[in-house]
């Protein structure tokens, strides 16, 4: 299989605590990354937590995207809910929204929307749920998320640009399709070395049981996505910036 066709890009799940609460070591974390994912409320954080994001992100010149989730704070967005098309789209509008108005007082862009946790899941897997919160995603604005699925079909349905995912803390089913813990495991950083390297250098995957499966990107613009709430996660993300770094100079993508 060939390798990547593109810069790899590093994105990273940002902003994700609550009042006194604080998730993941952001302020290490912004150094290293291309693209954050802001939380937008639902699943976590708050008006000033995203305030703060947004600032920083800016004065480290990271892109900025939405992430918004199921209405599930106590699950972290990571438990399936029954919810109609028409709350799907309004409630990606009304967390897009949200963000938004904190970037437009800082003259950021709004770069992409991500859906979080189990609605990421639930979209990759039902067409109807993936195309009512498509309808959400305000018009010029990419989506993030895993080609190859339902996501990617309601994206050209809908007619979002796409932007596909490979992941660096999450592992693969044999069907190619992501396995969504509700509390983020730890991994070894050579594991991760190597599962960052396969999917850039072959654009395959070798999934829990063993198997190896061909991760269909195409020719979209691809970026690896970690989570900020993984243990260890500064380990991680600094291994999967280094094997980014690594592809990119090997294949001339400055």
């Amino acid at each position: 299989m060939p390798p990547l066709k593109c810069k790899a890009l590093l994105n990273v799940d940002l902003g994700e605590g609550y009042g006194n609460l604080k998730c993941g070591p952001d302020d290490e974390l912004l150094p290293l990354i291309d693209i954050a994912n802001v939380a937008c409320g639902f699943h976590s954080g708050d008006p000033l937590i995203m305030q703060e994001t947004v600032r920083q992100c800016k004065a480290h010149n990271v892109l900025v995207g939405a992430h918004p989730g199921l209405p599930d704070l106590q699950g972290f967005g990571r438990r399936e809910m029954k919810l109609s098309p028409e709350e799907l789209t309004a409630i990606t509008v009304y967390q897009v929204g949200a963000l938004k108005g904190f970037l437009d007082k800082e003259g950021v862009e709004l770069h992409h929307v991500k859906p979080h946790g189990v609605l990421y899941g639930m979209m990759c897997r039902d067409f109807e749920v993936a195309e009512a919160v498509m309808k959400g995603v305000p018009k010029g604005v990419k989506v993030f998320g895993l080609a190859g699925t339902e996501m990617e079909k309601a994206a050209k349905s809908v007619g979002v640009e796409f932007w596909a995912e490979m992941y660096g803390d999450v592992k693969y089913n044999r069907d190619g399709m992501l396995v969504i813990d509700r509390i983020k495991k730890p991994w070894k950083l050579e594991d991760v070395e190597k599962h960052v390297e396969q999917q850039l250098t072959t654009e395959s995957v070798t999934t829990v049981d063993g198997t190896t499966v061909h991760l269909p990107v195409e020719d979209y613009p691809v970026s690896i996505c970690c989570h900020s709430d993984s243990p260890g996660c500064v380990g991680i993300i600094s291994t999967t910036r280094t094997m980014c770094d690594k592809f990119n100079k090997e294949h001339g993508y400055s």
